[in-house]
């Protein structure tokens, strides 16, 4: 009997495939104000979206992969991120203005 391979995950923001190692589970709507949906991201995309935006900012206005497509500074990450290789990681630093917060 053949073995099943499983599909592979892709990434709704990067449109990559997603390696078991760098899969991070993303809450649309953060836990903490109440979501409870999640989509898996690559990590690197993960860590950019927490880099740049609040949990407040996520709850009220990027709680779909589309709404978060529409911020400039995403779109841009994600316009980068694409050429990279699908296990493709690099630290990320929060923005000034979400440590702040």
């Amino acid at each position: 009997m053949p073995v099943a391979v499983p599909e592979p995950v892709v990434c709704p923001l990067c449109e990559r495939p997603i390696p078991p190692a760098q899969r991070d589970a993303h809450h649309l709507v953060p836990k903490s104000r109440g979501g409870r949906h999640t989509e898996y991201l690559h990590r690197v995309c993960h860590r950019q979206i927490h880099a740049l935006l609040t949990e407040t900012e996520l709850a009220r206005q990027y709680a779909t992969v589309e709404a978060l497509l529409t911020h400039p500074e995403i779109r841009r990450f994600v316009d980068w991120v694409r050429t990279k290789p699908d296990d493709f990681f690099v630290a990320t630093r929060k923005s000034a203005r979400v440590r702040r917060r």
